[in-house]
């Protein structure tokens, strides 16, 4: 990937071409910040909320599958208990954000309801994102929600949250986000219209950043301090950006004040700051699968199994003849061929036990087998990496 100094401006030389892709694309987180949803400490400003509800929910009509990170509860929380700026104790900034959680879900609720939209409130921790069966339970009930037409608002639960398990910032929080769905893009609203060459606030005449690699590394000198209220300067939109890229998606930094943007985005509009990726999703999860978690046990399959994960299906129990090891749900686990050589990796969605007594049943007998069915696969594909050669 190239990138073409326009004056003192980077610019990606394929720009128009990964900008028509995102609008293409299927899968988007979308970020919006405490700046703009709260004015420095006015409140949750429920014009805009309702604004972005009415543009996500065209954007879902249309057949996209959209998440939403929102920043604004400790915000709000702060106006409703009378603190003039964000407290510095943790039980004060767990209070704040427990009282405005709920005006935050109410205005997404509102919001939601008036464009026919149903939305939910998922709160997480660093922990949900680190642990890995809890990070497969994120991911199932997140993809679900969005399968059902459901518009899920994403928080960290700073009303628990410590000092060791909390993400930190929202911006992290959406990077994050866009790789547990493995998203396409992830778009950062904020109160300014993008990355610039400086801090526009200090120098107005600073250059927008048009597009760029989200790599490159010239683009750590232009990063800015955050707001009041807010933990997140355009540091953490960068940081957040260079993480969703490692799974694939390429990340938008907009105005959320702009008029229609989330529309204009979606046609394909050269607006904010285009920070691209450099793999597709799929490949950069699988080379996440390959080469970063450890195996805890092994399934070994049938030559039918076998045949079927060569052309792109999912392991299903009734084709595993055998399970080793002692691993839980969401553990790495080794694909055996039936003469034992290895064939593929992945997570398994059933711990070893479970995954024993499965063994060479129908999908749709996993109910009656365990008093539950959680996923009708194993190890579901998008959660398997196939190696290259033959067993």
């Amino acid at each position: 990937m190239t990138t073409q100094p326009r004056g003192d401006v980077l610019t990606l030389d394929h720009e128009a071409e990964l900008r028509g892709a995102l609008a293409g694309s299927a899968t988007w987180v979308v970020k919006v910040g405490s700046a703009l949803l709260t004015g420095e400490g006015e409140g949750l400003n429920l014009d805009r909320i309702a604004d972005w509800c009415r543009q996500i929910g065209t954007l879902m009509a249309s057949g996209k599958r959209v998440a939403v990170v929102s920043s604004g509860a400790v915000a709000e929380g702060c106006r409703r208990l009378g603190f003039d700026e964000r407290p510095g104790t943790v039980h004060d900034l767990q209070a704040a954000a427990a009282v405005g959680q709920i005006g935050l879900a109410e205005a997404y609720e509102r919001g939601f309801r008036d464009v026919g939209r149903n939305t939910a409130m998922v709160l997480l921790t660093h922990d949900d994102l680190s642990s890995r069966e809890r990070y497969l339970n994120a991911r199932a009930t997140l993809s679900t929600l969005l399968s059902l037409g459901v518009a899920p608002v994403v928080n960290e639960n700073d009303s628990v949250a410590t000092d060791e398990i909390k993400l930190g910032d929202n911006d992290t929080l959406a990077g994050r986000a866009a790789s547990l769905l493995s998203a396409d893009a992830l778009v950062i609203l904020t109160d300014r219209n993008g990355l610039h060459e400086e801090d526009p606030a200090k120098r107005p005449d600073a250059r927008l950043v048009a597009s760029a690699a989200a790599a490159d590394p010239r683009l750590d000198a232009m990063a800015g301090d955050a707001g009041r209220l807010g933990r997140g300067g355009m540091a953490t939109k960068l940081k957040a950006a260079r993480f969703a890229a490692l799974s694939g998606a390429s990340t938008v930094i907009a105005n959320g004040a702009q008029d229609d943007i989330l529309l204009r985005l979606a046609r394909g509009e050269t607006v904010g700051t285009l920070l691209a990726a450099d793999v597709a999703p799929l490949d950069a999860r699988k080379r996440w699968l390959a080469g970063h978690l450890r195996e805890k046990g092994s399934v070994q399959l049938d030559a039918g199994a076998v045949r079927a994960l060569r052309d792109g299906g999912s392991i299903l129990p009734v084709g595993v003849t055998a399970a080793v090891g002692k691993f839980r749900r969401g553990d790495m686990v080794r694909v055996l061929a039936p003469g034992g050589g290895e064939i593929a990796k992945g997570l398994a969605n059933y711990d070893a036990t479970e995954t024993r007594r499965l063994l060479g049943h129908n999908s749709s007998e996993i109910e009656s087998l365990l008093g539950y069915v959680d996923e009708p696969e194993l190890i579901g594909r998008d959660n398997l990496v196939v190696l290259a050669g033959e067993p």
